[in-house]
């Protein structure tokens, strides 16, 4: 039986710790897409689906926190870590308040990493599965409605997300 990976998207300009962490993590049975600047992040998740992102604050072009915005408002189940050598409270405050899972700072031990990441692609599990079993919920509860009409309406704004 293939074991699936957990697809992780990692964004830091630092081009020997992203080489290093990538190493590290497919290692650990991920599959890593390493990317340097925020824009091509974005680029990125456009074309493949990943579970997770690994995103630094600080980075030439858009930054971090905006980086961290725009991936959670374009893919709603990714979850985001954020990693980084320049955090302080109230940024992590902010990016929690934006949809972070976490938010660790460098140097950082790699158990700790991998705890977050494990916990961070649980969540989003743990929250997809909660959106399907609210969709089945809301199915069965139509299919007792006596109106045809009604049934189509509802399954209507039920494919649109309600």
């Amino acid at each position: 039986m293939k074991k699936e990976k957990i697809n992780l998207l990692i964004v830091d300009d630092e081009e020997e710790f992203l080489n290093s962490i990538t190493r590290s993590l497919e290692l650990r049975d991920f599959n890593v897409v390493a990317v340097n600047r925020g824009e091509k992040a974005i680029e990125a998740a456009k074309n493949s689906s990943f579970d997770i992102a690994l995103v630094d604050l600080k980075m030439p072009g858009i930054s971090g926190e905006e980086t961290l915005k725009l991936l959670k408002e374009q893919h709603k189940w990714m979850e985001v870590v954020i990693l980084t050598g320049h955090g302080a409270v109230n940024s992590a405050v902010e990016c929690t308040k934006s949809g972070a899972y976490s938010y660790l700072q460098k140097p950082c031990e790699l158990n700790q990493l991998l705890e977050a990441l494990k916990d961070a692609y649980k969540k989003k599990v743990m929250n997809r599965k909660k959106i399907e079993e609210k969709k089945i919920n809301k199915l069965l509860n139509i299919s007792i409605s006596n109106s045809p009409r009604e049934i189509l309406r509802k399954l209507r704004e039920l494919d649109q997300g309600d």
